[in-house]
Formats: C-alpha cells, structure tokens, sequence
C-alpha cells in the first residue's frame, strides 16, 4: 500500500469561498448517512481597531479557528444512540469547529464546502465571532 504525501495539500482553514462573494448553493446535495456538509467561515485579515494582520499570524490563528456554519445534516447524523447519548446536538445554521484537516473537501456550485461526519465535530459555537482571536490584537481601538 502506498501512502500518499498530504504536504500540499490545502488545509481546512484555506479551503473557503466568503459568503460575500458568493451565496450558499441551492439546492444542496443529498446527505447519505452521518455525514455534515459544512461551509468554512474565514479568518480575519484586519482586527476591530483596523490593524492589518500579518500572514505568518494568521496562520497561527487559522490553527485555532477551524469553523464553519452547518448547511446541511445526512438522515442518519447523530442517531447513534451509543455514540449520541444526548441526541443531536448542532443543526442547521449551527456554527461548529471541526479539525484542521477533518473531512472531505468539496467544490460545489462555486462554493468551498467541508463533508465530515457527525463525529468529526468537536463543538458548536453561537458565533464564530466568539473566536475571535484577534480581539486583543485591535483591543480598545474598536
């Protein structure tokens, strides 16, 4: 078996389309079973208070803020009763963090999306704001 070499491949924190340049595709595709179509949210480019950040920064935070919004659930995602003891626990328009290199990209209508499982998530979040970690780069000028 030969392995294949990941080193150039895109991480997760790379793979967006920005909601402003491009809306969520419609209609969406069907979800076969514990599967979660997710759209990545971008990493800030400029704190509150309107300093540039520098790229070798932002790399430091996309390490930290692998997030996106749920766009759609597969039929079977989170019915695992073992696994889900509390049931589902995001759902559509949910924003969530997943790992860096989690999932299966897709390129779909234009759009950058993230195929994982429902396992794969590892929290939800109400904003992706809340994440945010140039708050104390831009902190008291914004």
């Amino acid at each position: 078996m030969r392995q294949v070499s990941t080193g150039a491949a895109l991480k997760n924190d790379l793979w967006i389309t920005d909601l402003e340049e491009v809306p969520d595709p419609s209609p969406l595709p069907a979800l076969p079973g514990f599967h979660i179509l997710v759209r990545p949210v971008s990493v800030k480019s400029i704190t509150k208070g309107g300093i540039f950040i520098p790229d070798s920064i932002k790399d430091d935070m996309s390490y930290l803020t692998t997030v996106g919004q749920v766009l759609q659930l597969g039929d079977l995602a989170y019915l695992d009763k073992d696994k889900f003891l509390g049931g589902a626990w995001c759902t559509v328009g949910d924003y969530v963090c997943y790992g860096k290199h989690a999932g299966t990209k897709l390129f779909y209508k234009g759009v950058r999306l993230i195929l994982l499982f429902d396992d794969q998530i590892v929290m939800r979040v109400e904003d992706p704001k809340d994440l945010d970690p140039t708050f104390n780069l831009g902190k008291g000028s914004g």
